[in-house]
């Protein structure tokens, strides 16, 4: 028998209906880049973790409009073509958004791609300059590399320091050329010396007693490492080992406490550094987020908090994002987002900033600064 009209009517309408649910029961898929393999990589698993924190906990209370977010793990493992690959598979698979990457020296190889595929990327960690103030898809929370070499060399000057050796890792030169440059600058003006400067490539496995005797000849009072958290316990141990007591800093990027304690044990006493949470907050949404990431990973690290915070703002945005709406600009139309200390709030460039503290190393515990 034919099909009239208004059959084929209600045979289009029941298609559609049910194309409408499949789509309604499709999870968010959020993409997520950063390094989970290189002997530095607790950086990017400490960020990866508390993404996947913060999507598990949305899951657990229904998800995106009852869809459930779905997570696409890639590792740039720090390296340049690995980072190629893992970007055009999430070009490929083409998930709402991506978080990450971890470090500015892989968003220099990541960023023109997602960007020419006018796919929007937020980073909880990035903060080399040449990113910010961009009319791009690339969104950034944490503060600029300028501003924290100025504020780290204003701390260790009120701390006493005048002359300082520095040490800064080339396989991140994106970044830490720039604090280098900032800090130097900053702490010369406050009228501080600056009495060696050392570069070296993390990638190449380098010797650091070469590089800390070469220091040490100049007689610093303080020792600057602007390097990841294992290369930051291999340049105190080093440092111990040549019989320097003298003041001993690095920052945010090494920011992770417990790695830098359990790898340089005795040799990172007294180490002052950078970090994005204030220890001594009470905030009950903090404590309740340190007790769920203990118990789901343990070992907070450095950028945890800034992490799970920028996880946040991305479910917030898909949450309220209108039908048609890029990310982009539902990221930046619905803040400022809530944190777990500080809010994430974005310019009309999609750059933000946060507070920074400094703590101390004393006797293998983290004791923050007043």
């Amino acid at each position: 028998m034919p099909v009239t009209g208004s059959g084929k009517l209600i045979h289009t309408l029941l298609i559609c209906l049910f194309l409408a649910a499949c789509s309604e029961s499709e999870p968010v898929r959020i993409g997520f880049i950063a390094d989970l393999s290189d002997p530095g990589s607790d950086f990017g698993l400490g960020v990866r973790n508390s993404v996947i924190l913060a999507i598990e906990q949305q899951n657990a209370g229904g998800g995106i409009r009852g869809r459930p977010i779905e997570l696409i793990v890639r590792d740039d493992g720090q390296n340049p073509e690995q980072a190629r690959i893992a970007a055009q598979e999430l070009i490929e698979l083409r998930p709402e958004v991506v978080i990450g990457p971890a470090t500015s020296a892989m968003a220099r190889i990541i960023v023109p791609m997602m960007n020419a595929a006018r796919l929007t990327m937020i980073s909880p960690t990035v903060a080399a300059n040449e990113f910010r103030g961009q009319d791009d898809h690339f969104l950034h929370v944490s503060r600029a590399s300028s501003e924290a070499g100025k504020e780290q060399a204003e701390v260790l000057y009120s701390l006493g320091a005048r002359r300082v050796g520095l040490a800064y890792d080339t396989s991140n030169l994106a970044y830490t050329e720039g604090w280098s440059h900032h800090f130097i600058n900053r702490f010369t003006y406050l009228g501080g010396e600056i009495t060696g400067k050392v570069a070296f490539a993390s990638a190449e496995r380098p010797a650091f007693a070469p590089l800390i005797t070469t220091l040490r000849d100049d007689t610093p009072d303080t020792l600057v490492f602007v390097a990841n958290s294992i290369d930051t316990a291999r340049l105190c141990q080093q440092a111990r080992r040549l019989g320097l007591d003298l003041r001993l800093s690095t920052t945010e990027w090494a920011s992770s406490s417990e790695s830098m304690v359990e790898l340089g044990g005795s040799a990172v006493d007294g180490l002052i550094f950078a970090h994005t949470d204030n220890r001594n907050g009470r905030q009950l949404v903090y404590q309740a987020f340190l007790a769920a990431y203990e118990a789901r990973f343990h070992g907070l690290s450095g950028y945890s908090t800034v992490a799970y915070d920028t996880a946040r703002a991305v479910i917030s945005a898909l949450e309220r994002r209108r039908p048609g709406e890029d990310m982009k600009t539902a990221l930046l139309s619905y803040g400022p987002y809530p944190g777990l200390q500080n809010e994430v709030a974005f310019d009309e460039f999609g750059d933000a900033s946060q507070i920074v503290y400094f703590s101390q190393i004393r006797h293998g515990e983290a004791q923050q600064l007043p």
